[in-house]
Formats: structure tokens, C-alpha cells, sequence
């Protein structure tokens, strides 16, 4: 049987920024960065494959960029989505976590943009250095996404209850008997 605190923890504090009930924004927004990130580490990698990786190795700045601004935004409505969880659960511990993960790795993200801004000079591979930042930032991206899942799948934090859930699994028929497919 859910408790009040579950319930408190599926309600968005806002509707109009953090999504209605059962569909929130911060999972949709989440891709952006993460999309963004990965895609830098994979043109990082290439960098050092290709015979002129001037284009990987800026296209990689880019991307870490939009990811910071795409990080940002996901950030803005997972905080609506935090102040929903009630304080002192397991749940909300989980959400610190989580939060203070993404934080750390736009932080670094920041970092490595302006540590490789401007810096296409010799059209080379992009440096060791920054290669390790990203794959370490990626690897603590990895950690963060799944305590982000454990929230969703095992907490049901912004998840429709079951009642609502049910909604999808009831069949319906249609005036003859049969039933229908859509």
C-alpha cells in the first residue's frame, strides 16, 4: 500500500515546468547532455584514429558545450522534482546523490570546455588529459543515471501510482464484442 510520502514523490511541485503527473520533463531533458557527452568521448577516441582530427576535436568542444546547457536545463526541472520527494527518506538521499553526481559532472564539463576552448591550433588529437576528464566525467555520468533509475523504477518518483498505471493494461472492447487494437 503506497504511502502519503509516495504519493508526495509522483505529484510534480509544478506542473508547468517539471511536467504533468505521470510524464515528467527532467528524463526527456536528460538526453541532451547525456547524448551530447558521449558523443564528445567517442570524437575524442577518433581523434586519435583519423589523419586529420582538427574537425573531431572541435566538434567535441561543441558538443561538451551543448551538453552543459542541456545539463543545465535538466537541472533546473530535476530540482522541482527533488523538492517533491519528503526529506529524511531513502528516496530523497538517493536524489542528493544523484544531484550532487550531475553537479560534479557539469562542473567538470565546464572545466574541460574552457580548458579546451580556442585551443586548434595545431588541428591535433585532443590531449591526454582531456580524453581522461571526459572518460572519468562519462563513467560518473554512468553512476548517476542509474541511481536517476533507481528514483524512477524502484522509488516511483514522478511515476503515475498503480491505479493510474492500470489505465494502460485494461482492455477495451469495442460494441460488438471484439476487441479493439487501438
Amino acid at each position: 500500500m503506497a504511502s502519503e510520502s509516495q504519493f508526495q514523490a509522483k505529484r510534480p511541485v509544478s506542473a508547468a515546468l517539471a511536467g504533468p503527473y505521470g510524464h515528467p520533463f527532467h528524463p526527456i531533458l536528460v538526453t541532451v547532455p547525456i547524448g551530447a557527452w558521449v558523443t564528445s568521448l567517442v570524437f575524442d577516441i577518433a581523434s586519435h584514429v583519423v589523419h586529420r582530427p582538427g574537425f573531431l576535436t572541435q566538434s567535441s568542444e561543441w558538443l561538451i558545450a551543448v551538453g552543459v546547457i542541456g545539463a543545465l536545463l535538466a537541472a533546473m526541472v530535476g530540482f522541482l522534482d527533488l523538492f517533491a520527494i519528503p526529506s529524511g527518506t531513502p528516496a530523497f538521499r538517493t536524489g542528493l546523490v544523484h544531484m550532487t553526481l550531475n553537479l560534479l559532472v557539469t562542473a567538470a564539463y565546464v572545466v574541460n570546455f574552457l580548458w579546451r576552448y580556442g585551443d586548434h591550433a595545431g588541428g591535433g588529437s585532443v590531449g591526454t588529459g582531456k580524453l581522461v576528464l571526459s572518460a572519468v566525467s562519462v563513467a560518473a555520468l554512468g553512476v548517476s543515471g542509474f541511481l536517476g533509475g533507481k528514483l524512477a523504477y524502484r522509488y516511483g518518483v514522478r511515476v503515475a501510482d498503480e491505479s493510474t498505471q492500470a489505465e494502460g493494461y485494461t482492455p477495451r472492447h469495442s460494441h460488438s464484442g471484439t476487441r479493439s487494437t487501438g
